[in-house]
């Protein structure tokens, strides 16, 4: 179940970013994919974590606490989920402040995937493109 859970979270956010890659300026796209899929997101998360907190004698204190906690499946689970949903949050405002700044799209779209991917190195690389583009420029 659990499995199957993680297939379908990975393949509604990929949904997600896709509609921020290729319809980000339509307005039903970008509340599908900064709205109803990080709730969708963050409601799964928290079931799991509270029907399956105490599975694991893990914790956060250390690196090998941490390895112990994602040693149990369902809380491996919750902390994907919660990569998902904080990405694509993350990917939503690199979209909104493209805009604002009137960033092309195109420029943006690099960032978006690296964002998907690798997290916080997507970001960055939206922070400095977005020096190229200074705040209240637009």
């Amino acid at each position: 179940m659990a499995n199957q859970i993680f297939s379908l979270a990975n393949g509604t956010a990929l949904v997600a970013w896709a509609l921020l890659i290729f319809l980000p300026r339509r307005r039903w796209a970008t509340a599908v994919a900064g709205g109803v899929v990080p709730v969708a997101l963050a409601l799964s998360y928290a079931a799991i974590v509270a029907t399956s907190w105490g599975g694991s004698s893990g914790g956060f204190s250390s690196l090998p606490a941490v390895a112990e906690l994602f040693g149990h499946p369902w809380l491996l689970l919750a902390g994907w989920i919660h990569y998902l949903a904080f990405d694509l949050l993350v990917g939503c405002w690199e979209v909104r402040d493209a805009q604002a700044r009137r960033i092309p799209h195109l420029a943006v779209v690099p960032c978006l995937v690296l964002t998907f991917l690798f997290g916080p190195a997507g970001w960055l690389l939206y922070r400095a493109l977005g020096l190229m583009y200074p705040e209240g420029a637009a």
